[in-house]
């Protein structure tokens, strides 16, 4: 049963940084092939994807907000994805989950909408700024 474990959440300062890692286990085929994204759901929100990359690495999307901040990156020999977080301020405090997907083309990968990965889901990692 293959499953994806968010972790490194936690309280930030804005301004400061954070790196969230998803560990990937007991997938098909590891990551290969699987499309990956972050979401996130604030409290009262709807969940909204922040980033999503393809199996290669070599597609990225950024919503709006996350631009210029946000960095998502991948090692699929680590079955590892990551988020690096720069800059953060308090409209970025949510729960974040780690998604992928092995049947997201760069089409989906391109909207990075939560409804359209649906392999699989971690439990999330809280991320809390404050000041």
């Amino acid at each position: 049963q293959g499953q994806l474990v968010e972790s490194g959440g936690g309280l930030v300062q804005a301004g400061e940084s954070l790196k969230i890692s998803c560990t990937a286990s007991g997938l098909p085929s590891n990551l290969d092939g699987y499309a990956m994204g972050w979401f996130r759901q604030a409290p009262g929100k709807n969940r909204e994807g922040v980033a999503c990359i393809s199996w290669r690495g070599d597609s990225k999307y950024y919503r709006d907000s996350a631009k210029g901040r946000f960095t998502i990156s991948r090692d699929n020999s680590k079955n590892k994805l990551y988020l690096q977080m720069d800059s953060v301020m308090r409209e970025d405090t949510a729960m974040y989950y780690c998604a992928a997907d092995f049947n997201v083309g760069y089409p989906e990968l391109q909207r990075c909408i939560a409804e359209e990965f649906t392999d699989y889901w971690g439990q999330g990692t809280q991320v809390t700024v404050f000041g």
